[in-house]
């Protein structure tokens, strides 16, 4: 079913314009329900049957997956859109770092550390593994339950479990059942058991098909078989025929509305190489991959992953923003450097880890500029010696030290004078780029101080 338009919407609310749904006409309701920036139900007048023909038109085009349970649940899906300019992208592609049954004590307990250990913060979150993915291995098959058991005991993540003998993954899924497994997978050579295994456990699915079509007959027999949640895999066999598949499937589930290919996909990237699963994993990312399955890589390899992932999952049309506060870096006492930033969260996360690493104590006001960066912000004129000053005299962070001296981005060298002028501060020009705050903390502040 087609979109529908905020006239369409608006023609079947009350039309009544009083305000109960926090925005002050139904025509307005309508074209943010329209946009997917408010849920229909959210007006408390609506009547049901406008509920059921507004809900059906509106519903997502691609189905949410819910992956694991507690506080490491996972939704992957529920995309709207192909391109990121039309609306914000829904749900982030998970990561799953990939266990074989083969591996060795050893190389089990390293995995299982790398789950935690594969986690970094940047700019105010944490990211990086977010599932484990044991796989049955040819050979290995008698090991499977036993690395299964020792993963679920030494961590909390989503278990992805792959095995395509139903045999050998049914008793395993029963006896995890609880932790909301994703089951790996069910193809044209397994289905009828692995459908039946995932409908009685009532557990999401993987079903993988080499091509578009095959693998929505397979999605439908799915449908038919009582399992509502899947995630879909084409196993393409070069990177270009991966990255097309993806699109397609994109393509389908949104613009042809293919309700049968209206679910997250998974890749399995299958490479040792750390540069060539950063380089791979950054491209399906782009291309609206849900899940990706990492082979143990690097930890640098993980952070690029994880920002690319960053990157394209933050709302384009809200500004990334940090609380416009004075923030204390150590316990900065009254003779502690005062710095000045803005709340674009880029910018302060980075100001403000380089403080840290410079390991002087200090206090940084950070000025609301709507979530611009410094120049941004300074060429919209919303960072000014005026606003500046203000922002400061208002957080009290010069009343909170002795000295009478303000350390000012580099950027903004130009505005020394006239903030000195406002204020009456000594202003310090500090580093044009956050990585040299640490050299001039340390050695240019310091000596300010001394011949002060």
């Amino acid at each position: 079913m087609a979109k529908l338009s905020g006239i369409e919407i608006y023609k079947q609310l009350p039309r009544t314009n009083c305000g109960d749904c926090g925005v002050p006409t139904c025509m307005a309701f309508a074209m943010q329900v329209a946009g997917q920036k408010a849920a229909l139900d959210v007006c408390p007048h609506v009547s049901q049957e406008a509920m059921e023909t507004l809900g059906a038109a509106q519903a997502p085009p691609m189905s949410v997956v819910t992956l694991g349970t507690g506080e490491r649940e996972l939704e992957i899906g529920g995309e709207t859109v192909l391109f990121r300019h039309e609306a914000r992208f829904q749900h982030p592609t998970a990561f799953a770092l990939r266990m074989g049954s083969d591996v060795s004590d050893e190389q089990l307990a390293s995995g299982i550390a790398a789950l935690d250990e594969l986690r970094f913060d940047r700019i105010g979150r944490t990211m990086g593994i977010d599932m484990a993915a044991v796989e049955c291995v040819a050979g290995a098959e008698d090991r499977f339950a036993d690395v299964v058991d020792r993963v679920t005991e030494a961590t909390d993540v989503p278990l992805l479990l792959m095995c395509e003998d139903p045999t050998t993954l049914a008793p395993v899924a029963e006896r995890h059942a609880s932790r909301r497994p994703l089951l790996s997978a069910a193809s044209s050579e397994n289905a009828a058991e692995m459908l039946k295994l995932a409908a009685r456990l009532d557990l999401p699915l993987v079903i993988r098909a080499e091509h578009v079509d095959e693998l929505a007959e397979l999605s439908q027999r799915t449908t038919e078989a009582g399992v509502k949640e899947r995630v879909l895999e084409l196993t393409a066999q070069t990177a270009s025929e991966r990255l097309a598949g993806l699109i397609s499937l994109r393509r389908l589930a949104i613009e042809e509305r293919v309700q049968s290919l209206g679910f997250p996909s998974l890749v399995s990237l299958g490479t040792n190489c750390a540069m060539d699963a950063m380089t791979d994993g950054i491209g399906v990312i782009s291309r609206y991959a849900g899940l990706i399955v990492v082979e143990s890589i690097e930890p640098w390899a993980v952070l690029a992953l994880a920002t690319a992932r960053l990157n394209l999952y933050t709302d384009p049309q809200v500004p990334n923003a940090v609380e416009a506060k004075l923030y204390e870096i150590g316990d900065p006492g009254p003779d502690a450097p005062v710095l000045v930033t803005t709340n674009f969260a880029l910018t302060y996360f980075t100001v403000a880890g380089e403080v840290e690493n410079s390991g002087v104590d200090a206090f940084i006001c950070v000025m609301d500029t709507e979530g611009l960066g410094v120049l941004n912000a300074y060429a919209d004129r919303q960072l000014t010696a005026e606003t500046l000053t203000e922002a400061i005299r208002a957080q009290g962070a010069m009343d909170r030290v002795q000295h009478n001296r303000l350390v000012i981005p580099g950027l903004i060298a130009r505005l020394r004078v006239a903030i000195e002028e406002a204020s009456g501060w000594d202003v310090v020009i500090g580093p044009e780029d956050a990585s040299g705050i640490p050299l001039f903390l340390r050695e240019v502040y310091g000596s300010l101080e001394t011949h002060a």
